[in-house]
């Protein structure tokens, strides 16, 4: 794979979804994935300690923060960030190999993670998730009850940093209301996997067919 690899030479597509910590990015992908079996969701590594209710191998890889630079120092890593004083890493392999098979993958990264991965795979889907209200966002924090009232500062004072990248990504999503906000993240996903490149991977032969012209990476497929 190349460094900057076509996401149409697959048929599965790249979803990168963002959000300040508090946003609801978590329950939203959960429910998405309910939703939509056909979607993988890639699980990264990290070095922060487990929330309680976390388990290895679900919400996160955890590891050593010596186990996690020697990963990235193998290049074993898509893209790679510290994070509030923890590092966080989205297996390569793993993501290639369910885009050859034709899985859709789903990335929850913050924005420095989001700008590397694009470096690499060009016609990734940028989905960023905006609370209505930093009073929303603070209320969130408080009310999940898994952060310490010092993290919670710092993840507020960071949250306009972040917001700040919204602009990056093609879809934004004001998570208000649940039901509306996670209808409109199925509406992203359909539309994007009805796009011309991605239809003409996933259906070859009627296009050929049809005399329908096939993109040069999914003819070669």
């Amino acid at each position: 794979m190349t460094e900057n690899h076509r996401q149409a030479d697959h048929a599965g597509r790249l979803f990168l979804v963002t959000a300040p910590s508090g946003a609801g990015k978590s329950t939203l992908v959960n429910a998405l994935l309910a939703r939509e079996p056909g979607i993988r969701l890639s699980i990264s590594h990290t070095t922060r300690a487990p929330r309680p209710g976390e388990e290895n191998g679900r919400e996160y890889h955890f590891v050593t923060e010596k186990e996690f630079l020697a990963m990235e120092a193998r290049g074993e890593f898509l893209e790679s960030a510290l994070v509030h004083g923890n590092h966080y890493g989205t297996s390569r392999v793993w993501i290639e190999k369910e885009m050859a098979a034709g899985n859709d993958v789903l990335l929850e990264i913050d924005w420095q993670g989001a700008r590397q991965v694009r470096s690499r795979f060009a016609g990734t889907i940028g989905i960023f998730i905006l609370p209505p209200s930093i009073e929303a966002l603070e209320w969130r924090l408080n009310h999940r009850g898994t952060d310490s009232p010092q993290t919670i500062t710092r993840r507020l004072l960071g949250a306009g940093a972040e917001m700040a990248h919204a602009p990056e990504f093609e879809y934004v999503i004001i998570n208000e209301d649940f039901d509306t906000a996670l209808s409109q993240l199925v509406a992203v996903v359909t539309a994007s996997r009805l796009a011309y490149a991605q239809q003409a991977v996933r259906h070859k032969d009627t296009f050929a067919s049809l005399g329908v012209p096939v993109p040069s990476g999914a003819a070669q497929e």
